[in-house]
């Protein structure tokens, strides 16, 4: 094929993946390009291995909740933390190769290095000079950078999945999914373990009342918060560390073996050399249009984490890498829809919403109603001793439409697809309160949510 292609791709994870497949199926030439394992965050340091994790705090959080009132004996359950970093790497350590022969397989040949862009058709990766019809930049994101001192002791949720013995103290920094996932995990499996956060409460993109339940959850698990604190830097004293923050104007201190880097992250595109390819780009993403094509070079494209556009999930990369793959192969005519997209805090109880939250609904001067309630008491929750949890769901008043649906509780990260489904298809309110679910499930509950 030479170093002249069809299409060029940058970054081998979830969209890039789908744009190189799909192009290639159509006889494109097609090289794919990474400067890291191939796989891309979600695959290899993100939504999987977390997923394995915090399976492990799920159980044992399970047999802790059911001893109280079941009965239950297991002796002194606790989490071996190199038995899971092995089961995690069962699933991560085959799967570069395994993405790289699937492009072998298909003829699209694979570069490793960092591209960086030379002209508004051209990168160069390492001494090689590429040449693109197309280029597709799916490059995911990164810990965006604290600028504090000390930054260099601060590791990222990379770092903590790849932990080989687990600290007794961990401090996050930041009160996003990061922070709030792993550190159930990391409580569950004997840490002390401390959430800095700057703001008067984390997760907010969720709904506020759940996120405050979903905190008292957390505290009688054992994890602490300090709210409302700016972290101002980080010490090594002693062979352990200092964070050190700031909070209505006096000094906080939290000392910890092991700070973790949860304070959001940024698209990866700071040494793509972006100006020599004319791809304008903000601290969101490259901008692109409704169709993912950058505004500025229409050779470029851009989908995932990487694009100005729609919300940061895998489920999204998916959705815009076929976008992309159309537009590209057919010309633009298709715009991804984000709504509606379920997405889910897989914390203790897990917490998922989808489509607008109150705040939201409010600001666009809906007509709408508010059904809300703790559930703690109901059956699904009581039975497995599991004392937080709720809903909120929005039914427009004309339509009985489901505007929003958030849920706190026993497989809410499960129930709240039912709902997503629903405001796909237009089904109203009315329809879920009639529908005969299996019972007794945590899908049985809709009928009285609604």
């Amino acid at each position: 094929m030479g170093d002249t292609y069809d299409l060029l791709v940058i970054g081998t994870g979830t969209a890039g993946s789908t744009v190189a497949q799909a192009c290639r199926a159509a006889d494109w030439t097609v090289a794919i390009i990474d400067s890291r394992e191939y796989g891309g965050t979600c695959a290899l340091r993100g939504c999987d291995p977390k997923k394995i994790y915090t399976a492990a705090g799920e159980g044992l959080d399970w047999i802790h909740r059911l001893q109280e009132h079941h009965g239950l004996r297991t002796g002194d359950a606790e989490v071996n933390w190199n038995r899971l970093q092995e089961f995690k790497r069962s699933f991560t350590d085959p799967f570069p190769e395994y993405r790289r022969k699937s492009y072998r397989e298909a003829g699209i040949d694979t570069y490793d290095g960092r591209a960086q862009f030379t002209g508004e058709r051209s990168l160069k990766v390492g001494q090689t000079e590429l040449t693109g019809e197309h280029i597709l930049i799916a490059t995911g994101a990164q810990p965006r950078p604290l600028d504090i001192p000390g930054e260099k002791y601060v590791t990222t949720s990379e770092g903590f999945l790849n932990l080989e013995e687990l600290p007794g103290r961990i401090a996050f920094i930041g009160g996003g999914y990061i922070s709030m996932e792993f550190a159930n995990v990391a409580s569950q499996a004997g840490a002390e373990v401390t959430v800095i956060h700057r703001s008067a409460r984390p997760l907010k993109q969720f709904d506020p009342d759940l996120v405050a339940l979903l905190v008292q959850a957390a505290r009688q698990r054992g994890i602490q918060f300090q709210f409302n604190t700016e972290v101002k830097a980080v010490e090594m004293r002693n062979d352990a560390y200092r964070v050190i923050g700031e909070s209505d104007e006096r000094e906080v201190h939290v000392s910890a073996d092991l700070v973790v880097h949860g304070a959001g992250r940024v698209p990866q595109l700071n040494d793509l050399n972006l100006a020599e390819g004319n791809v304008e780009a903000g601290p969101r993403g490259v901008r692109v249009n409704a169709y993912l094509q950058s505004v500025t070079n229409p050779r470029v494209y851009a989908a995932g984490d990487a694009a100005l556009s729609g919300p940061p999930l895998t489920p999204v990369a998916t959705l815009q890498g076929e976008a992309v793959s159309q537009n590209m192969l057919e010309g633009n005519r298709v715009s991804p829809d984000y709504t509606p997209i379920p997405s889910v805090v897989y914390s203790l109880p897990p917490l998922a919403r989808v489509g607008l939250t109150e705040e939201e609904a409010r600001k666009q001067e809906l007509h709408f109603q508010v059904k809300y309630a703790e559930t703690g008491r109901w059956f699904t929750s009581r039975r497995i001793n599991e004392s937080f949890s709720g809903y909120k769901i929005l039914v427009e008043d004309a339509s009985e439409q489901i505007l929003g649906a958030h849920l706190l509780g026993p497989h809410a990260e499960e129930v709240i697809n039912v709902f997503a489904l629903a405001m796909k298809a237009q089904v109203p309110a009315s329809v879920l309160r009639e529908m005969v679910f299996s019972y007794p499930t945590s899908s049985s509950d809709i009928n009285y949510m609604v």
